[in-house]
């Protein structure tokens, strides 16, 4: 399997090299030359979560070997996550709900990020990786979790000051390792993955690297992207299993996304033999990707907003250049839309590739009024309470059956514990919210009938160790100066 960059495709890569480079040379993002397909769904059906894993892994990664990615899975897929079925699904009367918040930071990243650092150790031999991520709040933890203490690698995580919630500022201030750093960005999340994209061509940034490589653990990383694939299979044999569907029918995702790399995953999941007939994009208050999905411009050039669903405040969604080119085939279009974006901040595909898109996407948002409500009648209705981002989904969803009056069977992906957002949900509770964080947990596990996850609760007397924060415009020399740090620091 070779990989090739979306705005050049004579840019041929292996899988290591695109897992360890992670953006192309040019700054594309890389993409398989063709997609595999998976065994049939009979035999794929009985799997257990981790051999599902193996098995579409090593489609994708096949310059591993077998017994390397048999150790990788395991090792991802172990005792950290608190259930062995790794993402349970649960049933309500509209739809399924695959609950992807057991890992050790307990959101959906901790999927990808148990996995990748287990396959980008074995690419870094005796060459250093210095790990560059821009988090909107969850990526953040997940990341500084997974590459915690992992031989040649050093991973390097900012977040927006003002655009992550307590907890999850918290989680990422008091991590742990000797080879991670951590800074905030007086900004929002665009800020810090344009630092990310940056990175790759500034002349400072090189010269402080000298023989390390600059990689990512964001979903521009094609080894960040692939692992997601696997809770797409996973939760449709679900429902196969409990007779709510038999295989082979289709079904529908609702996926919150801002970066769009969770739904490209179900985009990968259908290309490879998955009966997936739509994928409902849930967009929060920054609706750039549900405007694009509708109209076929996209248009950056608006007001950002930050939310009570944080990791979905994004304006600039990196995979969707992905899905550009594989709506076109055309390294070139592509290049100069991403150029377009960058100089002009808007873009408007063809009418093909419109059409195209809009065959299996659509999508939806919810306001800040309408996540409230949502999650306010789910604990009516229900009795379960979901965080912020998955409400936005459950809202996309209500929308997209009023709409349309689908009876596909659904399948909504649930990105987060509720214990990360504590003041959100109380004030969608209408209950009065504590001004100590952990006081707010405290009264969310009381309502929740529900024990606060461990390695939140002792986020309480944990002490912190990175409190910088810097301004945008002096982003680019703190992070040189960083790097050179660790350079000196010889980890």
């Amino acid at each position: 399997m070779k990989y090739f960059s979306t705005r050049n495709k004579n840019i041929v890569v292996s899988s290591k090299e695109a897992i360890r480079n992670g953006l192309a040379e040019d700054g594309g993002l890389f993409l398989p030359i063709t997609f595999p397909h998976v065994l049939p769904l009979e035999v794929l059906s009985s799997y257990s979560y981790l051999e599902l894993a193996h098995h579409i892994v090593s489609l994708f990664f096949d310059d591993y070997s077998e017994e390397e990615i048999h150790e990788c899975v395991y090792h991802a897929y172990d005792s950290k996550f608190d259930t062995s079925e790794i993402t349970p699904v649960t049933y309500f009367d509209d739809c399924a709900m695959v609950e992807l918040f057991h890992g050790p930071t307990y959101a959906f990243k901790d999927v990808a990020l148990s996995f990748l650092p287990q396959v980008m150790k074995l690419t870094a031999s005796d060459n250093r990786i210095l790990i560059l991520t821009a988090t909107s709040g969850d990526t953040g933890k997940a990341a500084l979790e997974g590459f915690k203490d992992v031989e040649n690698i050093h991973i390097v995580v900012c977040y927006p000051e003002d655009g992550v919630s307590s907890i999850q500022k918290k989680q990422m201030q008091t991590s742990l390792g000797n080879n991670v750093s951590v800074f905030a960005i007086q900004g929002n999340f665009d800020d810090c993955q344009k630092l990310v994209k940056q990175a790759y061509s500034d002349s400072s940034i090189q010269e402080a690297l000298g023989s390390m490589t600059l990689s990512s653990a964001n979903s521009i990383n094609i080894g960040r992207l692939i692992p997601q694939i696997v809770y797409y299979f996973y939760s449709y044999f679900r429902l196969v299993e409990s007779e709510k569907i038999s295989l082979y029918d289709e079904v529908d995702f609702v996926v919150p996304t801002g970066n769009f790399g969770d739904i490209l995953a179900g985009y990968f999941a259908k290309q490879i033999g998955l009966p997936i007939h739509q994928l409902i994009c849930a967009s929060n208050s920054n609706h750039v990707l549900s405007d694009f999905i509708k109209t076929g411009v996209y248009n950056r050039n608006r007001s950002f907003f930050e939310t009570i669903s944080p990791s979905m405040d994004i304006l600039v969604s990196s995979n969707l250049e992905r899905l550009l080119y594989l709506t076109c085939e055309d390294d070139e279009m592509v290049k100069n839309l991403m150029h377009r974006l960058e100089k002009e901040g808007s873009y408007t595909i063809t009418d093909k590739m419109k059409q195209k898109i809009q065959e299996t996407f659509v999508g939806y948002w919810a306001s800040e009024e309408d996540c409230k409500k949502e999650i306010f009648a789910r604990y009516q209705k229900d009795g379960i309470l979901v965080d912020p981002h998955t409400s936005v989904a459950l809202s996309a969803l209500r929308k997209h059956k009023e709409e349309t009056n689908s009876l596909y069977p659904t399948i909504v992906l649930s990105t987060a514990s509720i214990f990360k957002f504590p003041n959100a949900i109380l004030e969608s509770l209408h209950e009065e919210v504590p001004s100590d964080a952990f006081e707010a947990l405290d009264k969310l596990s009381q309502i929740a009938k529900q024990e606060i996850p461990f390695n939140i609760r002792k986020l309480k007397n944990a002490p912190i160790r990175f409190s910088d924060s810097v301004s945008k415009e002096d982003a680019i020399s703190y992070l040189a100066s960083l790097i050179k740090e660790v350079h000196q620091n010889d980890y």
